[in-house]
Protein backbone atom coordinates (compact mmCIF):
# COMPACT_ATOMS: atom_id res chain seq x y z
CA UNK A 1 0.00 0.00 0.00
CA UNK A 2 1.65 3.65 -0.70
CA UNK A 3 1.79 6.14 2.05
CA UNK A 4 0.97 8.62 -0.73
CA UNK A 5 -2.96 9.89 -0.87
CA UNK A 6 -4.60 9.37 -4.36
CA UNK A 7 -4.74 11.81 -7.09
CA UNK A 8 -8.25 13.62 -7.26
CA UNK A 9 -10.22 13.47 -10.32
CA UNK A 10 -8.74 15.13 -13.15
CA UNK A 11 -5.70 15.82 -11.22
CA UNK A 12 -3.15 14.72 -13.93
CA UNK A 13 -4.51 15.85 -16.87
CA UNK A 14 -4.91 19.34 -15.82
CA UNK A 15 -1.09 18.88 -14.63
CA UNK A 16 -0.27 17.37 -18.38
CA UNK A 17 -2.17 20.64 -19.52
CA UNK A 18 -0.47 22.92 -17.28
CA UNK A 19 2.81 21.61 -18.31
CA UNK A 20 1.81 22.24 -22.10
CA UNK A 21 1.06 25.71 -21.15
CA UNK A 22 4.44 26.43 -19.34
CA UNK A 23 5.85 24.79 -22.64
CA UNK A 24 3.83 27.59 -24.36
CA UNK A 25 5.09 30.12 -22.54
CA UNK A 26 8.72 29.09 -22.69
CA UNK A 27 8.80 29.23 -26.24
CA UNK A 28 6.70 32.89 -26.72
CA UNK A 29 9.26 34.11 -23.99
CA UNK A 30 12.09 32.98 -26.54
CA UNK A 31 10.74 34.50 -29.67
CA UNK A 32 10.36 37.68 -27.33
CA UNK A 33 14.67 37.91 -28.08
CA UNK A 34 15.98 34.05 -27.78
CA UNK A 35 19.21 34.24 -25.59
CA UNK A 36 20.35 37.23 -27.06
CA UNK A 37 21.29 39.17 -23.33
CA UNK A 38 20.58 38.44 -19.98
CA UNK A 39 19.02 41.76 -19.90
CA UNK A 40 16.99 41.96 -22.89
CA UNK A 41 13.34 42.23 -23.12
CA UNK A 42 12.51 37.92 -22.90
CA UNK A 43 15.09 37.46 -20.19
CA UNK A 44 12.94 37.79 -17.27
CA UNK A 45 10.05 36.14 -19.39
CA UNK A 46 12.37 33.08 -20.15
CA UNK A 47 13.32 33.06 -16.68
CA UNK A 48 9.63 32.34 -16.22
CA UNK A 49 8.72 29.95 -18.36
CA UNK A 50 12.19 27.90 -17.30
CA UNK A 51 10.71 27.81 -13.67
CA UNK A 52 6.81 26.99 -14.81
CA UNK A 53 8.07 24.02 -17.20
CA UNK A 54 10.60 22.90 -14.29
CA UNK A 55 7.74 22.97 -11.35
CA UNK A 56 5.52 21.32 -13.19
CA UNK A 57 7.76 18.23 -14.20
CA UNK A 58 8.45 18.29 -10.58
CA UNK A 59 5.07 17.81 -9.94
CA UNK A 60 4.25 15.30 -12.41
CA UNK A 61 7.34 12.94 -11.26
CA UNK A 62 6.38 13.47 -7.77
CA UNK A 63 2.69 12.25 -8.99
CA UNK A 64 4.40 8.74 -10.78
CA UNK A 65 3.31 6.49 -7.56
CA UNK A 66 0.44 7.92 -6.57
CA UNK A 67 -3.26 5.75 -6.95
CA UNK A 68 -5.32 7.15 -9.67
CA UNK A 69 -8.85 8.78 -7.99
CA UNK A 70 -11.18 6.06 -7.14
CA UNK A 71 -13.30 6.27 -10.07
CA UNK A 72 -14.87 3.92 -12.62
CA UNK A 73 -12.70 4.77 -15.58
CA UNK A 74 -12.01 8.22 -17.76
CA UNK A 75 -15.75 9.07 -18.04
CA UNK A 76 -16.16 8.64 -14.54
CA UNK A 77 -13.20 10.95 -13.61
CA UNK A 78 -14.19 13.09 -16.09
CA UNK A 79 -17.87 13.32 -14.27
CA UNK A 80 -16.30 13.96 -10.78
CA UNK A 81 -14.03 16.37 -12.28
CA UNK A 82 -16.54 18.83 -13.53
CA UNK A 83 -18.59 18.30 -10.63
CA UNK A 84 -16.19 19.11 -8.49
CA UNK A 85 -15.05 21.95 -10.32
CA UNK A 86 -18.12 23.35 -11.86
CA UNK A 87 -20.62 23.95 -9.95
CA UNK A 88 -23.52 25.83 -11.44
CA UNK A 89 -23.10 28.96 -9.98
CA UNK A 90 -19.84 29.30 -11.93
CA UNK A 91 -21.27 27.89 -15.51
CA UNK A 92 -23.97 30.26 -15.04
CA UNK A 93 -21.45 33.33 -14.26
CA UNK A 94 -19.27 32.61 -16.80
CA UNK A 95 -22.08 32.59 -19.34
CA UNK A 96 -22.93 36.36 -17.35
CA UNK A 97 -19.48 37.15 -18.18
CA UNK A 98 -19.19 35.91 -21.97
CA UNK A 99 -22.20 37.92 -22.72
CA UNK A 100 -20.93 40.60 -20.64
CA UNK A 101 -18.26 40.96 -23.60
CA UNK A 102 -21.04 40.71 -26.62
CA UNK A 103 -22.88 43.10 -24.57
CA UNK A 104 -19.55 45.46 -24.31
CA UNK A 105 -19.59 46.30 -28.80
CA UNK A 106 -23.44 47.15 -28.82
CA UNK A 107 -24.30 49.45 -25.60
CA UNK A 108 -20.77 50.73 -24.70
CA UNK A 109 -18.84 49.90 -21.88
CA UNK A 110 -20.69 52.09 -18.89
CA UNK A 111 -24.31 50.33 -20.01
CA UNK A 112 -22.88 46.92 -20.05
CA UNK A 113 -20.90 46.97 -17.25
CA UNK A 114 -23.95 48.32 -15.27
CA UNK A 115 -26.07 45.42 -16.85
CA UNK A 116 -23.82 42.98 -15.74
CA UNK A 117 -23.08 44.02 -12.29
CA UNK A 118 -26.61 44.19 -11.51
CA UNK A 119 -27.66 40.85 -12.82
CA UNK A 120 -24.25 38.89 -11.52
CA UNK A 121 -25.28 40.29 -8.21
CA UNK A 122 -29.11 39.54 -7.88
CA UNK A 123 -28.03 36.03 -9.22
CA UNK A 124 -25.26 35.85 -6.85
CA UNK A 125 -27.00 37.13 -3.71
CA UNK A 126 -30.13 35.50 -5.26
CA UNK A 127 -32.58 38.64 -5.09
CA UNK A 128 -31.86 41.46 -2.90
CA UNK A 129 -33.01 43.93 -5.84
CA UNK A 130 -32.54 47.40 -4.01
CA UNK A 131 -29.20 46.27 -2.36
CA UNK A 132 -27.86 45.10 -5.87
CA UNK A 133 -29.38 48.33 -7.60
CA UNK A 134 -27.56 50.48 -4.87
CA UNK A 135 -24.15 48.74 -5.07
CA UNK A 136 -24.51 48.73 -8.80
CA UNK A 137 -25.02 52.61 -9.21
CA UNK A 138 -22.22 53.39 -6.71
CA UNK A 139 -20.03 50.63 -8.67
CA UNK A 140 -20.55 52.27 -11.81
CA UNK A 141 -20.43 55.81 -10.63
CA UNK A 142 -16.45 54.90 -9.16
CA UNK A 143 -15.60 53.05 -12.44
CA UNK A 144 -17.04 56.26 -14.32
CA UNK A 145 -15.18 58.65 -12.19
CA UNK A 146 -11.91 56.74 -12.23
CA UNK A 147 -11.45 56.25 -15.66
CA UNK A 148 -13.35 59.49 -17.21
CA UNK A 149 -12.52 62.08 -14.67
CA UNK A 150 -9.26 60.77 -13.10
CA UNK A 151 -7.54 59.13 -15.92
CA UNK A 152 -9.40 61.08 -18.02
CA UNK A 153 -9.84 57.57 -20.30
CA UNK A 154 -12.44 57.83 -23.58
CA UNK A 155 -14.58 55.11 -22.54
CA UNK A 156 -16.76 54.04 -25.71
Amino acid sequence: MSNHPPLKAGERAFNVLLLLLSLGVLYEAYRITGFDLPNSAGAFPLLLGVIMVASMVAIIWGQRRHTGPETQGALDEARHFFRGHFPMPIIVFSAMAIGYLFLLTSLGFISATAIFLFVSQVYLRRGHLLTSSIVTAVSTGIIYALFKLLFQVYLP
